[in-house]
This record gives C-alpha cells, structure tokens and sequence, in this order.
C-alpha cells in the first residue's frame, strides 16, 4: 500500500500490531512490530537534527539490509511511551569506524531494534526510520538529506535521488 495522496495528513498503515501510533505538527511516534515499545519524537528541530541513509558495514549487518535509514534526534527530546523495561541492549566497538562503541536498543519480544547510540556521537539517539508509525513523514519532515558510506555503497543502488542530498565518503567526511 502506498502513502497517502495527501501528505499533509498523518498514514498510519497496518505495520505491525500496534495500533495506537499518532503524529502531531510537532511530533511522532515509532513503533516495534510486536508494539511492545513505543517511542515519542520530535518532528522538527531543536530535537530533530536530520534525517539520513548510511551504507556503513556495521548498518548493513544490523539491519539486515544494504543500507540504514534513520532519523537523528536529540537525547533530551526521545521520550518512551513504553516498553523501556521491554528493551535489549547490545554494543561493541570492535567494527565501528570511529572505534568507539555504538549500543542497540531491541525490543525483546520481536527484535525490532529501534534505536541506537554512539560514543561519537554525545547526546544524540538514532531511530530507525521503518519504525515511524505515520508513513507519510518517511516522504516528508523525515525524508533523508544525507548519505553516509558513499564509498561503501552496493553497486545496485544509485545512491539517494535529488539535488539536495548531502554525500558523503565516510561519515560526514569525503576524506574517509
């Protein structure tokens, strides 16, 4: 099923069993596939930083994809409705390319991993975008702008599409 014609108005789709994930002007919910945990974010800055795609290794393996789509959002604005007792945590930082460790948040029942943290990067969480309850927000407010691990890309996937996207080599760096 497709996102709704409208934008502007929240599509909710049957994606998992929850079924009590909103968005607001101002903010969103996401979601495991069991609903067991639920999150509460920011649409829009200071809590939202951007939206990106990463082509890291480490995000290929954990998500069990060729790329990694996620939303940036400040500590203090990631708030759990539930679940947080619901919650696995793995890290280690043997194969991230800053060497410091980065820790996985899963839900227990399902596996979805719904964020993570890093040591490089202090006071920022990354959602995963799959989790995003309102469908429509993965085409606008959350679209990503960014692309990691340009030089880590699958040959079958051109990269993000559009102008205004900002490539990368490495992680914010074209030196990588």
């Amino acid at each position: 099923m497709a996102a709704t014609a409208d934008r502007s108005k929240p599509f909710i789709p049957l994606s998992g069993i929850a079924e009590d994930g909103w968005s607001s002007e101002n903010e969103a919910t996401a979601t495991c596939l069991c609903g067991a945990v639920q999150l509460v974010f920011p649409t829009q800055g200071p809590g939202l930083v951007n939206a990106f795609v990463c082509n890291c290794y480490d995000c290929r393996k954990i998500t069990a994809s060729m790329f990694a789509s996620n939303v940036t959002i400040r500590d203090p604005y990631l708030k759990y409705v539930r679940g947080r007792d619901n919650v696995s945590v793995y890290g280690q930082a043997k194969t991230p390319t800053t060497g410091k460790a980065m820790t996985n948040y899963f839900c227990k029942t399902c596996g979805t991993l719904m964020n993570r943290i890093g040591d490089a990067f202090p006071g920022m969480n990354f959602i995963r975008l799959g989790t995003v309850d309102d469908f429509n927000l993965h085409e606008t407010k959350l679209r990503p702008t960014v692309e990691h691990f340009t030089k880590d890309r699958v040959s079958w996937f051109p990269g993000m599409p559009g102008e205004n996207i900002t490539a990368f080599k490495g992680f914010g760096t074209n030196d990588v």
